[in-house]
């Protein structure tokens, strides 16, 4: 969205297709701080007056192999002469009995959004996942939780030594190896996680967990699948960019923000690498 502000405010000919579109939330937000009469001198709010054209629609293929480029959707075909790929990555989710129905009701995929939430204060909360992000979400959590369950499937990290010895060392830490969760239950009606089941992969013992919280730390899934050879892409399926720059294996193509970042994957990172 940041690429795209200052492509219109810069005169540029913004046309983009665009598959996580959450514009409308930002435009509400932008009107309720315009309500409360925050200084604006300087700061130039506009929403959807400046682009074009805005297509809120999923792009399903791709052709960067000369200018201009093509960028299409079932319903849409778009050519520019250059394209801001900034699709974003998702948060990879496990999915058992009631890992829908408590989603954003006790089970998140981002302890730093969330975890300090007044439903999470003071209670027992469970992290799933066994690298680095696992590691690091559980040392965040028990600032606010009076414990921290590592639910892991194997019986080793694959975490850094240095991650592990500070959640191994943590004192309201505590690991549950060889095992995954197979059932989240809790309130009726609208209400927040109450517990998770947890079974050992050895012994196929169900354990029952009281927990206030769920947070999945099983890393991200970037939204590249469209582009489908277009682009250079790492290991993982990031779209690969020159260091310290957005310019990708194609002139004129660039990527911002966490179809690019595996690292940081914060909203004001990715912004910035939007302008």
């Amino acid at each position: 969205m940041e690429a795209l502000w200052i492509l219109a405010r810069a005169g540029g000919r913004a046309q983009f297709l665009v598959i996580f579109f959450n514009f409308a939330r930002v435009c509400v937000l932008l009107r309720k701080a315009r309500r409360r009469r925050l200084p604006e001198d300087g700061i130039k709010v506009s929403c959807l007056a400046p682009v074009p054209a805005i297509f809120s629609e999923t792009v399903t293929s791709v052709d960067f192999s000369s200018r201009p480029f093509r960028v299409s959707s079932s319903d849409t075909v778009v050519h520019a002469d250059s394209v801001v790929v900034a699709t974003g990555a998702v948060a990879r989710r496990l999915h058992f009995a009631g890992s829908d129905a408590f989603w954003n009701r006790g089970i998140s995929a981002c302890a730093v959004c969330d975890g300090a939430a007044p439903i999470f204060r003071n209670k027992p909360i469970a992290v799933v996942g066994g690298g680095d992000s696992a590691m690091e979400e559980a040392n965040f959590l028990t600032k606010y939780g009076s414990r921290v369950y590592i639910i892991h499937r194997r019986d080793a990290f694959r975490a850094s030594k240095i991650m592990q010895a500070r959640a191994l060392s943590n004192p309201k830490i505590q690991v549950v190896w060889d095992s995954e969760v197979v059932e989240a239950y809790g309130g009726s009606d609208g209400g927040p996680l109450g517990g998770v089941k947890v079974k050992n992969l050895v012994t196929g013992e169900v354990s029952d967990f009281q927990v206030a919280g769920l947070f999945f730390a099983i890393g991200h899934e970037p939204a590249t699948k469209f582009l489908a050879g277009q682009l250079e892409l790492d290991s993982e399926g990031y779209v690969a960019t020159k260091p310290g720059s957005t310019h990708t294996s194609v002139k004129g193509v660039f990527a911002a923000g966490d179809v690019q970042d595996k690292k940081y994957r914060q909203a004001i990172t990715a912004a910035g690498s939007g302008i």
